[in-house]
């Protein structure tokens, strides 16, 4: 352990919905986390989050205000604090300046989103594995992608393969959100990711490569209905998905994967129409003699995603449906977990969006605490044993089941 960190230390980086439950996750395990420090941009969420942490569990957390892209501040503030690691649970814009600051300070770094440009609308993992020789050289664990979509998505398919298939042929990761929150329109998530990610050209692994198709609004994108547990049948658009890019290449055998997500045709039309006035345009455009960014400034007039759980209700259905070889016969398995809304509020203050990410970033960090995942270098969540990160979704709220199921076709 380098003398600049102190063991059982977790340095939070946001204070949005996402991070709220992995505080609260965080203090729930004191014996894994016996210190917690939440940093943000805007000290008045921590002092929220202090407050709601020490009502619901008498246990006193330390903030901080810090600038995430501020490296030298960062790096000041992580001296200070002298964590194991950091959690980045802020925008992935600031995925490399908190890697940075976690390399100049000697500590281990995990996040729920890859890093993407803050002038275009592109996900792509390369920026990151690029740290892989000085995560390496530092001894220090560099853990991407411990969230649900990319996270526990990762783990069931590592999870198949290790103890259910030979080898995986077709992998289908069906995101499903049956939910009401009572807006007109609203993103579960921060409106600028989110609104970037579903506007993109959609991608797919076929064959050893990227096979393209037109955005979810736009004619001509792919959708199907399909029958989830619980949630019934519901509209599923094939949109590109971050973890799509490190499964083609660390799940053996693959011969296609794809990624869906349900959208009503609300949530839909509402983005047909910002996007066709410009106001989900990501470039600067000339207001009144200043500058602005259009999604910045939709961002603001749209409800705070953590603000959407008090009147939230049903469920999220999330899981992978894979199809492969064992023992020389085809098999389909689907593994999926199901989150109620209105239960993550009652344990967290927040809609089950951001359990279902809060949660595995805690467990991802709860692996690296307690030594069940080491390693030095950059990896993404399905290179490590999923037995342990399994385990611990059943322990602390989104347990999983395993089904047959009759495999996606190619052509749905």
């Amino acid at each position: 352990m380098d003398d600049n960190r102190t063991q059982g230390r977790i340095m939070i980086i946001g204070a949005g919905g996402v991070a709220a439950v992995a505080t609260h996750k965080c203090a729930q395990v004191p014996e894994v986390f016996p210190e917690i420090m939440v940093a943000s941009r805007t000290l008045s969420k921590c002092e929220a989050l202090r407050e709601d942490i020490r009502q619901r569990y008498g246990r006193e957390i330390e903030i901080a205000q810090v600038d995430a892209d501020n490296v030298p501040q960062l790096a000041a503030l992580i001296r200070k604090f002298r964590p194991t690691l950091v959690l980045n649970l802020a925008l992935p814009y600031q995925d490399l300046h908190i890697m940075d600051a976690c390399l100049e300070t000697g500590v281990h770094y995990i996040d729920t989103a890859n890093y993407e440009p803050l002038d275009v609308a592109h996900f792509e993992y390369s920026w990151q594995w690029a740290y892989q020789e000085k995560f390496r050289q530092k001894g220090l664990m560099a853990l991407l992608g411990s969230g649900f979509d990319p996270g526990v998505t990762n783990v069931f398919a590592a999870y198949a393969q290790k103890h259910l298939f030979d080898e995986i042929h077709f992998l289908d990761i069906l995101d499903c959100n049956a939910g009401s929150h009572g807006h007109a329109f609203a993103t579960n998530f921060n409106p600028e990711i989110n609104i970037r990610e579903v506007t993109q050209v959609v991608r797919h692994w076929k064959d050893g490569a990227w096979v393209e198709s037109p955005a979810i609004i736009e004619p001509g994108s792919v959708h199907f209905d399909f029958d989830y547990p619980i949630a019934g049948i519901k509209d599923s658009y094939l949109l590109y998905h971050e973890e799509l890019e490190s499964l083609a290449l660390n799940i053996k055998g693959l011969k296609r994967a794809r990624f869906w997500m349900t959208f009503s045709e609300n949530y839909l039309n509402h983005l047909r129409v910002l996007m066709n006035v410009g106001m989900t345009r990501i470039d600067e455009v000339d207001y009144e003699g200043r500058k602005i960014v259009p999604i910045k400034f939709l961002k603001a007039l749209l409800p705070e995603p953590s603000s959407l759980g008090t009147n939230y209700s049903g469920k999220t259905v999330i899981g992978n449906i894979m199809t492969g070889i064992k023992d020389g016969k085809t098999i389909t398995r689907y593994i999926y977990n199901i989150c109620d809304h209105e239960e993550a509020f009652k344990e967290t203050g927040t809609q089950a969006i951001a359990y279902t990410t809060g949660v595995p970033a805690m467990i991802g960090a709860m692996m690296m605490m307690t030594g069940a995942w080491q390693g030095s270098g950059v990896f993404n969540i399905e290179q490590l044993d999923p037995d342990k990160f399994m385990d611990a979704l059943n322990t602390y709220g989104l347990p999983w089941q395993i089904v047959e199921h009759p495999g996606l076709p190619e052509k749905v």
